[in-house]
């Protein structure tokens, strides 16, 4: 890739941002999930047009960020000067902007935002984009964050979900950061964004943020890949890699055992264990389903169709988002590195 400017790499940053989520929106049946042919349930926040149209407003924050990575790769600012917090809260308020159906993009947002950031450090560096130099840039770029990052964060999460979706941090329940102390507090205990996410360890998003992207690069990126060399399908690579990384979950989808469990308790952790242990099923029937051969094989559609039913039959309180969303980071993955279809 012959990049002129630093302009041409944002551009083509975002380019494959937007790409990667329309294209993984799109992409069905994912069971209880969005896509072209399927809402989600109407206690859930979502009609497909909602999620196409938060697709495109994520563009000029994510190109913010590819270009505050391009000055860090060139030298021009340290990598906690990017202001990973700053292009979070500048994409949520973009969708909250484009359409009225609440917080559709927080989990990609929350992903692509640092990916894009290293996909523009990683260009100015090296003039390419080798994976592990993506990877490593990733990394280095979310622990690099700041306590300033954490309050743009937590200011614009505030807006778009509710307070148990961050947990604890410190000691500290959410409810009680959203404030107008807050960025105060914040500041004060040098709580940096990179410390926020390692708190909430009992969300599988959390997680992959701490380690690395470690989920969209080891699992649903090379499975992607080989999904699409095999059968030259998009659609297909990317429903087989939605179920891969959903059959992966101990627990099931923690976004998932959180809305389960809070029926019981307030006490969000407690929540997700909860929950954890009454949808578990979920995580086995996809794996079931990839034995099957998935959308490849009769047998794998119909078990496919099934488990999309009972999801859906859970009034959207079964939308495996977290799945959804690591999906979506694979595929920002592959496009970046040169995925065509």
């Amino acid at each position: 890739m012959d990049f002129r400017s630093k302009e041409e790499i944002a551009d083509y940053v975002m380019l494959s941002a937007q790409l990667a989520s329309l294209i993984e929106i799109s992409a069905g049946p994912k069971p209880g999930s969005v896509s072209r042919m399927a809402d989600l349930p109407l206690k859930r926040a979502g009609l497909y047009e909602h999620f196409l149209a938060g697709a495109v407003a994520i563009g000029p924050a994510v190109r913010e960020a590819a270009l505050r990575g391009v000055e860090a790769g060139r030298g021009e600012i340290r990598a906690s000067e990017i202001g990973l917090g700053k292009c979070i809260k500048q994409a949520l308020r973009s969708v909250k902007r484009w359409h009225h159906a609440g917080d559709t993009h927080s989990g990609p947002v929350l992903l692509f935002i640092p990916l894009a950031a290293a996909a523009g450090k990683t260009f100015a560096e090296t003039g390419g984009m080798a994976i592990d130099d993506l990877r490593e840039n990733v990394k280095l770029i979310t622990r690099a964050t700041t306590p300033q990052d954490a309050v743009e964060v937590y200011e614009i999460m505030a807006l778009v979900c509710s307070p148990e979706e961050i947990g604890r941090v410190r000691g500290e329940r959410a409810p009680d950061i959203y404030n107008r102390d807050a960025s105060k507090r914040l500041l004060e205990k040098g709580i940096s964004l990179y410390d926020a996410m390692k708190a909430a360890d009992w969300d599988d998003l959390s997680r992959e943020w701490v380690n690395g992207m470690e989920i969209s690069f080891d699992t649903g990126y090379p499975t992607l890949m080989e999904i699409f060399e095999e059968t030259h399908d998009i659609n297909v690579a990317v429903v087989h890699t939605f179920l891969t990384i959903l059959s992966g979950f101990k627990s099931g989808d923690t976004c998932i055992a959180r809305w389960v469990g809070l029926k019981e308790t307030e006490d969000v952790r407690k929540a997700v264990e909860i929950g954890a242990r009454k949808v578990k099923w979920i995580s086995d029937k996809a794996r079931m389903i990839l034995q099957l051969g998935g959308l490849r094989t009769e047998e794998g559609r119909e078990e496919l169709r099934r488990l999309d039913e009972a999801l859906r039959q859970g009034g959207g309180e079964l939308y495996p988002a977290t799945a959804a969303d690591l999906t979506a980071s694979s595929l920002f993955i592959a496009v970046l590195h040169g995925l065509r279809f």
